[in-house]
């Protein structure tokens, strides 16, 4: 068996944590993570230099359904120990964004060669987190059947700008059952750390999606004649946020490519460490 086979979706949806990311850190798996690694918390990343950092750490204080700032690393460091002692920033996601001013100029499975010493990291919540306690109450995951990236939209809906960032906020879309939407409401809002309960349901038009096959990232995604397309905030804003701030450099997690940590989904909120900014 070949390292990419080895290292597919469906054999690592069963292993261990520790397998997984050094399946990752080896660049043999670059795909999307969702129902990887079942009940850690899975984050966005978004690095920039300290020069926009401030700026950046205020804008999800102002966005948190959207951005759900949940730890941050000193500046220069590329490890968060409150997310995992053994977690390199620089290896540990599948796949990476890298822009510059607001230009996504490459895709790449680690950033070792593109460190800086005044980079500053930002973890954000993930909706994938709470996928789990769906799944375990019954309510189907599409596109983790279908096996691709959940889909995501631009939306209507403005955040609020701090500094350089702002603009279009981002939406990740799962189908539900109508006779599911109140349980998945129920479950979701324990997961406020990671967007929590559902924004928008139904009628993808009221905010801005003019075609539901259409996502701007991920894939799109079977929806059956009972079912509604439900929407969440989704950390993929600090993209867009980021495009328009054009800041000289700056890298993200690729959409759907997350951090996976080392801490329990629902652990208790000692853990963060997104106070003020330190060195």
């Amino acid at each position: 068996m070949s390292a990419s086979e080895s290292s597919s979706h469906a054999v690592l949806a069963t292993a261990e944590y520790r397998v997984v990311r050094q399946a990752i850190r080896q660049n043999h798996y670059s795909g999307h993570t969702a129902g990887l690694c079942d009940g850690l918390l899975q984050c966005n990343l978004v690095i920039l230099p300290q020069s926009m950092a401030e700026d950046f750490y205020r804008f999800c204080e102002e966005n948190a359904v959207f951005c759900p700032l949940l730890a941050k690393s000193k500046i220069g460091q590329y490890n968060i120990d409150s997310l995992g002692k053994g977690i390199d920033l620089r290896t540990d996601l599948p796949l990476y964004n890298v822009y510059e001013h607001g230009h996504l100029i490459d895709s790449t499975s680690n950033i070792i060669d593109l460190w800086q010493d005044d980079f500053v990291a930002f973890a954000i919540g993930c909706s994938f987190t709470f996928e789990r306690a769906l799944l375990s109450s019954g309510i189907a995951m599409r596109h983790i059947e279908q096996d691709v990236t959940v889909p995501m939209y631009k939306t209507n809906i403005k955040t609020k700008q701090f500094g350089a960032f702002g603009g279009q906020a981002v939406v990740s879309m799962r189908p539900i059952k109508e006779s599911d939407i109140e349980k998945t409401k129920t479950i979701c809002e324990r997961y406020l750390h990671a967007h929590g309960p559902p924004i928008h349901v139904g009628t993808p038009e009221k905010i801005g999606i003019a075609n539901i096959d259409k996502p701007e990232w991920g894939s799109a995604v079977t929806i059956k004649e009972n079912e509604v397309p439900i929407f969440w905030g989704c950390g993929v804003t600090s993209q867009v946020a980021v495009t328009n701030a054009a800041p000289a450099v700056c890298i993200t997690h690729a959409p759907g490519a997350m951090l996976i940590t080392e801490i329990d989904e629902l652990s208790n909120s000692d853990w963060r460490t997104a106070g003020p900014l330190d060195g």
